[in-house]
């Protein structure tokens, strides 16, 4: 059962934008890291990028360093994914993740958290 709630995926052209959000119900302790990853048609699940909800640390997988941005919202308990410069690689089905507590293995370990979400469709038109 998702017990995040992930909004803004959809269809767009190769080059534009599109950002994600991620709602944490109060019931969920803290969080202390969210974090987005992604699932691409017969891919395994991969890390894009976390962010520390005290500090507002930020960490990126490679692909999507310089493109892809992550914040947060303390107040509104929402975890943003703003992604610029789209390509057709990109296309996936995105998850928000978090974690009430330190990740043992860091956090590009999916397994590591236990909070997920339903999983919202990006798709990137060439």
């Amino acid at each position: 059962q998702a017990q995040l709630v992930e909004s803004g995926g959809g269809l767009v052209q190769a080059g534009g934008s599109l950002t994600l959000s991620c709602a944490v119900p109060g019931r969920i302790a803290g969080p202390y890291i969210m974090s987005w990853f992604r699932q691409g048609p017969g891919t395994e699940r991969e890390f894009v990028a976390a962010i520390s909800w005290a500090a507002g640390s930020t960490v990126y997988a490679d692909s999507v360093k310089g493109r892809f941005a992550i914040s947060r919202h303390s107040a509104k308990r929402t975890v943003y994914l703003q992604m610029n410069g789209l390509k057709s690689e990109d296309t996936a089905v995105y998850y928000c993740a978090g974690s009430s507590i330190p990740l043992r293995d860091g956090v590009r370990e999916a397994s590591d958290y236990r909070y997920w979400g339903q999983g919202t469709q990006v798709t990137i038109s060439s």
